[in-house]
């Protein structure tokens, strides 16, 4: 059975992973928010696992950091 994903394991570990790409990118909260057209506290609620991205907002975000999101899919699939 499948429980609350937002605070999931496999949730935390693709937040961090977001994370880890935003600040290899060079990018702080709010500089991703602007890129991505959204206020900085969306990013802080992905980070800190408040709030989960849906698909194509994964996309988007992964695009706006301009990183492969097959990399981030496969740390989750490592998992399964």
């Amino acid at each position: 059975m499948m429980g609350k994903t937002v605070s999931s394991e496999e949730n935390g570990k693709l937040t961090k992973w977001l994370k880890s790409k935003r600040h290899e990118k060079g990018h702080t909260m709010r500089s991703l928010a602007q890129v991505l057209g959204t206020p900085h506290s969306f990013i802080g609620k992905i980070e800190n696992q408040e709030r989960r991205l849906d698909v194509i907002e994964f996309l988007r975000y992964c695009e706006a950091l301009e990183v492969d999101p097959y990399e981030g899919l496969h740390l989750l699939k490592d998992e399964l």
